[in-house]
């Protein structure tokens, strides 16, 4: 079961899984077998599960999922945003950022792209304000050889 204990039953947690699935194409194989099964978890009961959660997102986008395994082999996940690495080259429209970076532009990203990414980001990133999101992604930008103009 993926719901939450009643307030004041907590359960005590065994482990906590991180992982990056797909969008909507969560299937028991090589990523979430060993990943699951090694703390007795339903892989089938955790892809319907984040498939139904995920329906509503364009198939494919990989999302990472914090799954809190507990000890009587139950389960439940939260979902974030999609990789700022990820946003970031599907608004630059390339598939990898540069070898070099620092010495190679990949591409050229519009200061208003940016601010729309850390707007997406912000529930997920270690900010108090839009500003210092943007310098986040801004510095993510930099770091995959992509270029900020203003």
């Amino acid at each position: 079961m993926s719901t939450k204990p009643a307030k004041g039953k907590e359960k005590p947690v065994k482990a906590f899984v991180k992982l990056e699935v797909p969008a909507g194409q969560a299937a028991p194989g090589q990523a979430l077998g060993p990943a699951l099964g090694q703390h007795g978890l339903n892989m089938a009961q955790f892809c319907k599960e984040f498939n139904d959660a995920t329906k509503n997102l364009t198939p494919g986008v990989p999302i990472p999922v914090v799954i809190s395994a507990y000890n009587d082999r139950t389960f439940s996940f939260i979902t974030k945003t999609p990789p700022a690495s990820y946003l970031l080259r599907q608004a630059a429209k390339v598939d990898k950022g540069a070898k070099e970076p620092g010495r190679e532009v990949k591409a050229t990203i519009a200061k208003s792209k940016i601010r729309a990414i850390a707007e997406q980001k912000m529930q997920d990133l270690n900010a108090h304000s839009i500003e210092q999101a943007e310098k986040i992604i801004e510095g993510s930008a930099r770091s995959m050889g992509f270029d900020v103009a203003n």
